[in-house]
């Protein structure tokens, strides 16, 4: 009798639960992520932003806020943004460590592109050696058959 290796140890059953599982955290993510909502006002109150996974939601201005210099009323909404969009960034990976736990949250990359290529080598590598183990076992199935 041939023998399968790992393969015919796999519980179907224990895997396929694990997957049920995943898809209803993934689920459950999707729906979430409309729920994040960044927020963020300038220390005197004449900007107010609203940033979700769409972008500004909602911009305030405050009718003092018309008072100012073109430039300077730039730059408070520019940083209003970027504080708002950095607020909804919290939520979202907040949110991403709830569903993939602390070492598989594939946000933690995106800061960090020395750990994502580092994380994409040893896949590399892993995918090499499979590779390598396949062709090795297709060439003693060819040898015993003598093709």
């Amino acid at each position: 009798m041939q023998e399968f290796g790992d393969f015919a140890n796999i519980d179907i059953d224990k895997l396929l639960k694990g997957a049920d599982e995943q898809l209803a955290l993934l689920e459950r993510f999707q729906r979430d992520v409309g729920s994040y909502v960044g927020h963020a006002q300038d220390e005197n109150g004449m900007v107010t932003v609203e940033y979700d996974h769409q972008g500004v939601r909602e911009l305030e201005l405050h009718p003092k806020a018309m008072r100012l210099a073109s430039g300077e009323l730039a730059d408070l909404i520019k940083t209003a943004i970027a504080d708002a969009s950095a607020d909804f960034q919290k939520q979202f990976s907040t949110g991403m460590r709830e569903l993939f736990g602390d070492d598989d949250d594939p946000m933690k990359y995106v800061n960090d592109p020395d750990a994502a290529l580092s994380k994409l080598k040893e896949a590399e590598s892993l995918h090499e050696q499979a590779f390598t183990d396949v062709m090795g076992q297709l060439n003693q199935i060819r040898r015993r058959m003598d093709l």
